[in-house]
């Protein structure tokens, strides 16, 4: 009955390329997540983990803080989304004193974790609002 949250923001990741990456973990238990993260080749994978890592931490430190019982393997990645951070807008200089944009993106990246009994728990309560 843990539901912990990790989030990281102005991360230098596209989101773009950061959106890639969080599908791979979709869905799947944290400790296989963490290992696909491990070694997919793609640059976003590494803060991605990071973050993964950092969620059943505080999955962890929730159910303790609870004095309630939590076996790690029973996480899984329940929601996972990137949003658009800002933009750093820099300039290129080019030929005859033109100028090219150059846009450096950045991403905020958030991390649900939960156990399948929270997740029921959820469901049946959205089932009784409507």
């Amino acid at each position: 009955m843990v539901e912990s949250i990790a989030r990281v923001r102005h991360i230098r990741v596209t989101p773009q390329k950061a959106r890639r990456v969080i599908e791979l973990i979709r869905g799947k238990q944290a400790h296989e997540a963490l290992a696909i993260l491990k070694f997919a080749p793609q640059a976003a994978s590494e803060p991605v983990y990071k973050l993964v890592a950092s969620a059943i931490a505080n999955a962890r430190v929730k159910a303790d803080s609870t004095n309630s019982f939590l076996d790690e393997r029973d996480l899984y990645v329940s929601r996972v989304f990137v949003d658009e951070g800002t933009t750093l807008k820099r300039f290129q200089p080019r030929a005859q004193g033109r100028a090219f944009r150059i846009n450096k993106r950045t991403s905020h990246i958030t991390v649900v974790l939960a156990t399948p009994d929270e997740a029921e728990a959820a469901a049946t309560s959205k089932k009784a609002s409507n």
